[in-house]
């Protein structure tokens, strides 16, 4: 009788964890069908919900219809983008236990635009295209590059890892700038990509990068349960029989190419990274299976409500979505720091 109480008690609050993240997550698959949809709808043109559901159907005029399907690529970039730096935000939060760390820490922003800067410099690089196939490998050669420095000697050191970032991006960073102050050419082409935009896109933006976010996404799931004894400990981790160094390297490697992806697909895009994985965190708790599927829907929500933000405030221009998250992620950046001096 007494075991069959006990057992009851414990199911309990693992019954109601259950519910609170089913409803949490419905609630952000609604607002991010939400956001979609007004995606669709803002822009230069402004077009009610029935006329979206019109051209969708099939039913819409010609010219509403043009401009509805001009809009599916920038809102699938959004989703994509938003996927990958939020759940590589959760991944460099857990590994190097740095509640500020986010995409650029590792220098992986700064890899994207010195490859982008040498490859309009020295090759012709240009338009969308070119500029996607020049950042990507850059971004991920400066992540790989990093993780290296991290392992040196003994293990994966986080702080060794932090400060490898740091160096590298003030290396890459003052070889962007003699490049662009010498060449104005490249400065003109480099200056729109380094703010971060979703407009000008293509689907062959999104299917460049979707197999990655995609790849990148599955692999951060399936370490979630490794990710949890990890934060445990070290020691108590190796007990359980766990693999710590196999498993942070495993997340740090998914971590740069989720990151790496979506800076190349859109530029830098500061603070969805670091503002999605607090969020998610103070929602649901230290369970980073939790985390991260919370994450994968409110990174691309977050990111396509900023977008939208951007369309409506300067009309009939619009601002950036990089300009827009920057400015959305400075109370972000605050909480983050509240936080540290909470559990300093």
């Amino acid at each position: 009788m007494t075991a069959t109480i006990d057992t009851t008690q414990q199911r309990t609050p693992v019954r109601r964890l259950g519910r609170r993240t089913a409803a949490l997550l419905l609630l952000a698959l609604a607002a991010l069908a939400l956001v979609c949809l007004a995606s669709i709808m803002f822009g230069s043109k402004t077009l009610t919900p029935g006329q979206v559901w019109d051209a969708v159907t099939g039913h819409g005029d010609a010219y509403t219809t043009t401009v509805v399907e001009s809009r599916y690529p920038r809102t699938a970039l959004g989703i994509v983008v938003g996927l990958g730096l939020a759940v590589a935000g959760v991944l460099m939060q857990t590994v190097t236990r740095n509640p500020l760390a986010e995409p650029g820490l590792l220098g992986v922003n700064t890899g994207a635009a010195a490859s982008v800067v040498a490859g309009t410099a020295f090759a012709g690089a240009s338009g969308q295209t070119q500029t996607l196939l020049w950042a990507l490998p850059g971004a991920l050669l400066t992540g790989v590059f990093v993780y290296v420095i991290g392992t040196l000697g003994r293990g994966l050191n986080p702080v060794r890892l932090v400060l490898g970032g740091a160096v590298l991006t003030a290396v890459l960073s003052a070889f962007i700038q003699a490049v662009t102050l010498s060449r104005p050419k490249v400065f003109d082409s480099y200056r729109y990509w380094v703010v971060g935009a979703l407009g000008g896109h293509d689907w062959d933006a999104v299917r460049s990068v979707l197999p990655l976010a995609v790849a990148g996404l599955a692999v951060a799931l399936f370490l979630g349960r490794g990710l949890n004894i990890v934060a445990l400990g070290e020691d108590s981790a190796t007990a359980l029989g766990a693999r710590p160094e196999r498993v942070k390297a495993a997340a740090l490697l998914t971590a740069t190419l989720l990151s790496a992806a979506a800076t190349a697909a859109a530029g830098p895009i500061a603070f969805v990274g670091l503002a999605v994985p607090h969020l998610a965190r103070t929602l649901l708790g230290a369970d980073l299976r939790r985390q991260l599927a919370l994450s994968a829907l409110l990174g691309p929500a977050l990111l396509l409500a900023a977008d939208v933000i951007g369309r409506l405030l300067v009309r009939p221009q619009e601002l950036m979505v990089g300009v827009v998250t920057a400015f959305a992620g400075a109370p972000a950046l605050l909480i983050a720091v509240r936080r540290m001096r909470a559990t300093s």
